[in-house]
């Protein structure tokens, strides 16, 4: 099973994430239970399954393919 850190989802200043939203919006979503909930994998290791990144961003493009909204931010 692989696992995605936070930087590798949303990106940093450097790198753009998998996932065009800011860390704050991350969370709130998670808070929201618009995106995945985390996993901790130590005290300061926190990620997410990349099965449900995956299935998430496939939520995504089916919902614009059908034309509803998923808001991301």
């Amino acid at each position: 099973m692989k696992f995605l850190r936070l930087w590798q989802i949303v990106g940093t200043r450097e790198k753009p994430g998998i996932i065009p939203v800011s860390r704050s919006s991350w969370w709130a979503g998670v808070r929201d239970g618009r995106f995945p909930k985390p996993f901790k994998l130590g005290p300061r290791t926190t990620v997410w399954r990349e099965g449900d990144i995956i299935a998430l961003i496939d939520g995504m493009h089916q919902d614009s393919l059908r034309g509803t909204k998923n808001d991301v931010s």
